[in-house]
């Protein structure tokens, strides 16, 4: 008899924890990992269109835990210097000739491209002038003064049979590689973010793609003459030396580079801007 007490005591105990813990769902395998860790990835870029691309891949990157930090910048010097300080993780405006001029220039900076992205075909733009055809003699044209975006101009303006530059010139030139100035052009070497700023001024002015849009310019529409897509200045992501194999960076490139990315170029650009990939 007091063994089927105790056996009935026993199973009643059983029955109320069984009761109590019924409303836990059952663990299943992998409910003890720790939820993945989200990593956050600073890059320094020029608004137009590189802050723009950066944003369309801001959700592509949140799903594989990057958080996408974009600091935005209005010079040419200050998102190399801030990513070599490892202010940035990486940055997103310039080609690769005006990098290795940078690093050229500034020996205590170890940066190096990781990658290609896009095209953005540098034009000649006017508020003067409708056409290439009215440019008067003694014409006032600036022009980036760096030293690859200065040549690279230079050379825009041979490609448009305005000037003929020496022998051998190539995107290193400056305005004493001019062997021939037909119209007599008054070159004027000014910081390419202000070149829109200079139109009121001068007669032609050749600004980068990037900055006149910023500036409401839309290049295949407002510019007079504009470098075609077989332009070798690739926008790359820029890295310190070493950082170009992390799986951050790659992903980051990756999602720049999809077909996503080349629809919307396409689609917003309208030609202003090419995909390089």
């Amino acid at each position: 008899m007091k063994k089927n007490f105790f056996a009935a005591i026993i199973l009643a105990m059983m029955f109320l924890f069984t009761g109590c813990g019924g409303d836990t769902p059952a663990k299943t395998a992998g409910d003890d990992k720790p939820a993945a860790k989200e990593t956050t990835l600073k890059i320094g870029a020029t608004p137009v269109p590189h802050a723009e691309l950066l944003e369309q891949i801001k959700p592509a990157l949140k799903e594989q835990g990057i958080n996408l930090e974009i600091v935005e910048f209005n010079d040419y010097v200050q998102p190399n210097i801030a990513l070599n300080d490892k202010e940035l993780d990486a940055n997103f405006f310039q080609h690769e000739p005006y990098l290795n001029d940078f690093v050229k220039e500034h020996t205590e900076v170890k940066l190096k491209n990781a990658g290609g992205v896009h095209v953005e075909p540098m034009g000649i733009y006017s508020k003067k002038i409708t056409s290439l055809g009215e440019l008067p003699e003694n014409a006032i044209v600036s022009i980036p003064n760096d030293p690859t975006n200065g040549g690279r101009a230079l050379l825009l303006l041979q490609k448009a049979e305005l000037l003929k530059l020496k022998d051998g010139a190539n995107e290193t030139a400056t305005v004493q590689d001019i062997a021939e100035n037909p119209h007599n052009l008054v070159i004027q070497e000014v910081e390419a973010a202000q070149l829109p700023r200079t139109l009121e001024d001068v007669t032609i002015s050749i600004i980068n793609t990037n900055f006149a849009m910023n500036a409401d310019l839309n290049p295949m529409n407002d510019a007079l003459f504009i470098e075609d897509k077989t332009s070798p200045y690739v926008n790359i992501i820029a890295v310190r030396d070493g950082d170009e194999n992390r799986d951050d960076i790659k992903k980051l490139l990756t999602a720049l580079t999809s077909d996503n990315i080349k629809k919307f170029i396409e689609d917003k650009y309208n030609g202003a801007i090419v995909p390089a990939f």
